[in-house]
């Protein structure tokens, strides 16, 4: 037998194997779903497995449930979550492929849309994972001193000045947005009044615990964590600065969607039954008991459950029970890939100096929201479609962001770069 003949052989076997596999998966699939017509010609997916990479924290939980309460298996893909190290590890794995897709920051996605925070690519959100959720942490040596809101702290860091150092998770990511933002608007300026420096979730505890920063902003469980390991106690939540603020995104490039259209579809429908699942407040302890575990987040139950169902303490005398605790889903307004969402960050990587000049904010979100593609997975899923791409926020600092005018909206801050 030659050799030539024993390769083709063993390519066509592969390839059976292969399509043998998607055939498996794809008759376990709704036959209303595999009907459904698309441009491709066919709407199975391009590729049934699909590796997602994700960061310890409790919003990866709907990449995380869809995988292991088989959502995913419905639509005929099997998602693989990958556990990685930091964001700057996430970006790199999307640019060169090693990813599929990812649970990632919003700011993210856009920055490296730009050619800012990581080298130029055109990126794509699929979604929007999550609203809410995430904090600001100061530490117990602020506290002793007073420094336990946003005023107190201004006020600390002008009788006393030295080199007031904060953390954040990404440079062009929603921690360091939120934390920028939060600062600017008691006055001080996150680059010329303290220092920032960029540190990975999981890291935000022992880092503050050995005194390398005064404050992070990060996302839970890191934030609960800190009160239960007494290094410090949460300042502002980040529903305080913007409610219902956009947070992780379900990411990619722009290149892997235009190759595997159907598969980004399925995955997205995947992640929509699991983010409806998420958001049956009964489900809520059960998802946390299951990403608290060591192959997810790999921390204590309880530090991702209170704060799950919305049951806050702040690590410094006040309990509550927050209305607008990290919602998943919300009927699917939480979802949707608003335009104005992304022009948001945009605004402010513009307004700390990251971008140098303003860009056509509208002309980019479309870019790279994929609102067309969302809505044939949500319409699928019987997910409710928003009737506007854009929508109206009303920040900390009483200014309303709608995305009318980004250009004014970047420049009209009275603190920036």
């Amino acid at each position: 037998m030659s050799e030539d003949f024993k390769n083709s052989r063993r390519d066509f076997m592969k390839k059976g194997a292969t399509l043998l596999g998607a055939g498996a998966l794809m008759s376990m699939v709704d036959p209303a779903i595999r009907s459904g017509a698309w441009a491709a010609g066919s709407d199975a997916p391009e590729k049934t497995e699909v590796k997602v990479g994700f960061i310890p924290l409790t919003d990866c939980a709907s990449v995380v449930i869809a995988s292991v309460m088989g959502f995913d298996k419905k639509y005929g893909i099997k998602i693989v979550p990958s556990k990685e190290a930091s964001w700057a590890g996430v970006r790199d794995k999307l640019v060169n492929g090693e990813l599929d897709a990812s649970h990632v920051l919003y700011g993210l996605i856009y920055g490296v849309q730009m050619g800012i925070g990581g080298p130029k690519k055109d990126m794509s959100v699929l979604m929007t994972l999550n609203h809410n959720g995430q904090a600001i942490t100061l530490s117990n040596q602020l506290k002793a001193k007073g420094a336990v809101d946003g005023t107190s702290l201004a006020a600390l860091i002008k009788k006393e000045p030295r080199e007031y150092t904060f953390a954040q998770t990404f440079p062009t990511g929603t921690h360091a947005m939120w934390l920028y933002y939060w600062l600017a608007s008691y006055g001080v300026n996150p680059f010329a009044d303290v220092k920032n420096i960029t540190v990975p979730p999981p890291q935000m505890i022992a880092n503050m615990r050995v005194g390398n920063m005064d404050g992070y902003c990060v996302g839970e469980p890191w934030n609960a964590r800190a009160i239960r390991d007494n290094v410090g106690f949460t300042a502002a939540t980040t529903q305080d600065i913007w409610k219902d603020h956009p947070e992780k995104v379900l990411g990619t490039t722009a290149e892997w969607v235009a190759k595997y259209p159907n598969t980004a579809r399925a995955l997205i429908m995947a992640v929509l039954d699991a983010s409806k699942y998420i958001d049956d407040m009964k489900n809520r302890s059960g998802v946390a008991k299951i990403i608290a575990e060591k192959s997810y987040v790999n921390t204590d139950f309880d530090s991702i459950e209170d704060r799950m169902l919305g049951q806050y303490d702040n690590g410094n005398g006040r309990k509550w029970q927050d209305a607008n605790y990290m919602k998943f889903y919300s009927e699917g307004t939480v979802n949707f890939p608003y335009l104005s969402d992304g022009m948001w960050f945009l605004t402010q990587h513009k307004r700390w100096g990251l971008l140098k000049e303003d860009p056509d904010y509208l002309s980019v979100a479309k870019k790279v929201n994929q609102i067309e593609l969302y809505k044939q997975a949500a319409t699928q899923t019987k997910t409710p479609i928003p009737k506007d791409v854009m929508r109206s926020s009303k920040m900390i600092d009483g200014t309303v962001w709608d995305g009318k005018n980004p250009k004014a909206y970047a420049a009209g801050f009275k603190i920036k770069a």
